[in-house]
């Protein structure tokens, strides 16, 4: 299992006291373009990791974006995470990605955004991201869990930029 899979991502180091977050217009225009994240990854089978996720998205004609990403893990070699998402209702979109098994769901909830994903070995994720205002950045909030027990986490920022 890659614990980065937690991304939108890619997938953020969030030590930032609390901040107000922001509803976003368009949610999926928040990863077009140039995106990183950078976050402290946590799990029970090994010491506290950084990682950094670069990503480049794109609204597709209809609608859809597509992300790559170049996932950097400390100690290990980097790698690519593809992401393919689309809003299917208000507040709900489904896609892929290309380390999860089946289907990656995401719902507003609030001003906030839910994604929920399987990955290989029986383990679930749920990843938090939080608009924070002016729209170029967010928190990330990850949690792990395998066979519906808690064995890791991640914390951390998203922030885009704005060329």
């Amino acid at each position: 299992m890659r614990a980065s899979a937690l991304l939108i991502g890619s997938l953020f180091l969030c030590s930032a006291p609390a901040a107000k977050a922001e509803r976003l217009p368009y949610p999926l225009r928040f990863f077009e373009g140039a995106t990183e994240m950078v976050s402290t990854v946590d799990l029970i089978t090994r010491e506290p990791y950084k990682a950094r996720t670069i990503g480049q998205g794109k609204i597709q004609p209809d609608g859809s974006l597509v992300l790559v990403q170049r996932v950097e893990d400390e100690g290990k070699k980097p790698y690519q995470r593809r992401w393919h998402m689309k809003q299917v209702a208000p507040g709900r979109y489904v896609g892929t990605m290309s380390e999860a098994r089946g289907p990656v769901t995401a719902e507003e909830v609030g001003d906030r955004f839910r994604f929920r994903f399987k990955l290989k070995g029986g383990v679930s994720v749920e990843q938090w991201i939080i608009p924070l205002a002016g729209g170029r950045a967010a928190h990330s909030l990850i949690t792990i869990k395998k066979l519906g027990i808690k064995v890791g986490s991640s914390t951390g920022m998203i922030t885009r930029s704005l060329r």
